[in-house]
């Protein structure tokens, strides 16, 4: 069976669930072979192995710390060289997505973005893809050369295949781009206890109808007592009352997680957009002719501020 370069993505050894996905997803095309770069990369070989790597290529130096994005685009390409795979899988992350790119050109290769889903073709991978602000799905394989392929986050359950997950140094050469962008400062963002919104299993957001920075506290309880990330629509973002990094939208953040509340957003196409693929969407607004009552599988026509802190006690109730 043909093997599959999958990057690995994580923080100093600890991988982060995309990358389990990505490799769970990778056993349906081929053989997984993870790539591990960075500080810790060799403490992700037993995660990694036991989603199904066959093979963990590692690689640590200082560039992949100190510059951006260009040592980990010289590393695929290595890894790439030494393994000749069938596809190459990358988590649709920011950085992932210009990764994969860089990677795609050095390779004259085609590059497919913000896969859902992976299943083999007789032609090679065939990707599932939710396009134009999510009013269509569309299944597309690369014509040319090896396929590049991002996927978005929860779009497979992480499922064990225990293998072999032998760890191989990847020999790497860096290009003279590798030092053009370096990093000069790095400030920690601030935890919340809250899952990555990007990765989160569920997602409790906010909108215009929450009226206020200072009612935010409501969706932050209801999000809190579910294991939740929080998420805002563009309108309360824009207003204020809640960070830009938390937006969801066409100009936020796409999100994909099992279920997504939405309080008081009224489902404009732009907020659309970057939540619509998820798998079990409820609305709460008091406008009954909202637009996002067209797209939900559950929806609740009432005040989120009577109904979220009745829903938060419930779900406390029934957690026990």
């Amino acid at each position: 069976m043909a093997e599959v370069l999958v990057y690995v993505d994580h923080v100093d050894g600890a991988v982060k669930k995309p990358t389990l996905e990505l490799l769970t997803l990778a056993r349906r095309i081929g053989e997984p072979v993870a790539v591990a770069l960075g500080n810790g990369a060799a403490d992700t070989a037993a995660t990694v192995a036991e989603y199904g790597a066959v093979k963990v290529l590692t690689a640590d130096a200082p560039e992949f710390g100190d510059y951006l994005v260009v040592p980990k685009v010289d590393a695929l390409k290595a890894a790439y060289d030494a393994v000749n795979p069938a596809a190459v899988l990358v988590p649709s992350s920011a950085e992932g997505k210009e990764v994969a790119a860089r990677l795609a050109l050095r390779l004259n290769s085609g590059l497919i973005t913000d896969a859902v889903d992976l299943e083999a073709g007789d032609d090679g991978p065939v990707a599932t893809q939710s396009v134009f602000a999510a009013s269509f799905t569309t299944k597309s394989r690369v014509s040319t050369g090896t396929p590049v392929i991002t996927v978005k986050p929860n779009s497979a359950a992480p499922e064990a295949a225990p293998a072999a997950g032998t760890v191989e140094a990847l020999n790497v050469s860096f290009s003279d781009a590798a030092t053009g962008t370096k990093v000069v400062s790095r400030t920690p963002r601030e935890s919340t206890g809250r899952p990555e919104l990007t990765e989160a299993a569920i997602v409790v957001s906010g909108g215009r109808g929450v009226n206020g920075a200072e009612n935010f506290h409501i969706i932050e309880a209801l999000a809190d007592s579910l294991g939740a990330a929080v998420g805002a629509s563009r309108a309360a973002v824009d207003a204020g009352w809640y960070p830009h990094s938390n937006q969801v939208g066409q100009t936020g953040k796409s999100v994909s997680p099992q279920l997504y509340i939405a309080s008081g957003i009224s489902g404009a196409i732009q907020h659309r957009a970057g939540m619509q693929t998820s798998k079990t969407i409820v609305a709460i607004n008091k406008d009954a002719e909202a637009p996002i009552f067209d797209l939900v599988d559950y929806g609740i026509v009432g005040d989120l501020f009577e109904v979220v802190p009745q829903l938060t006690e419930e779900v406390k109730t029934r957690k026990g």
